[in-house]
């Protein structure tokens, strides 16, 4: 169990460290803005992989399986929007995030296991991972597409695994 919260607490920080990198250079997508932006979706996969590696016995390993390959193909995809505009970039981002996010729900429903908690934070971070997947699609859409909302997206992303490691951490100290 040790080695799940090391994950989600290493995981989350990633994530923020990476938005802070992110929000640094958005401005563009110059050669740091589109590394990044491919980057990301790579640390959840590789993130995913960890997981499923450790979790040899666990629920929902084949929806693990899927979504290191929906991560791997959104940074491929993620690099060839970069090189045509904001608003497809927002758009592949955004319909990572919507698989990603029900991929997460469904993973957090399948590890509803009083060992491991009620997983409520995982549980919301991938029911807001999907929202903000729509916002996403809506932004690239409008009349000024930006890269703003990512940052945040990655901020909250990296928040609710960290909260969801002490979550744990709590659980376990209690027994």
């Amino acid at each position: 169990m040790s080695s799940l919260l090391r994950l989600y607490v290493i995981r989350g920080l990633i994530a923020i460290l990476w938005a802070v990198g992110f929000a640094a250079v958005l401005d563009s997508l110059a050669v740091g803005t589109i590394i990044l932006l491919v980057v990301y979706p790579l640390i959840d996969a590789v993130a995913l992989f960890i997981d499923f590696r450790d979790r040899s016995g666990m629920p929902g390993r084949g929806l693990q399986l899927f979504n290191i390959a929906v991560s791997t193909l959104a940074a491929i995809a993620l690099a060839i929007a970069a090189n045509i505009d904001v608003a497809p970039v927002l758009l592949v981002f955004g319909g990572w995030a919507i698989v990603s996010g029900v991929a997460q729900l469904v993973a957090a429903l399948h590890r509803h296991r009083p060992e491991m908690g009620r997983q409520w934070s995982l549980l919301l971070a991938g029911a807001l991972s999907v929202i903000a997947g729509g916002g996403f699609g809506v932004t690239a859409l409008g009349d000024d597409p930006r890269l703003d909302a990512i940052v945040m997206y990655a901020v909250a992303g990296g928040a609710f695994f960290v909260i969801q490691a002490g979550l744990l951490y709590w659980r376990l100290r209690k027994r």
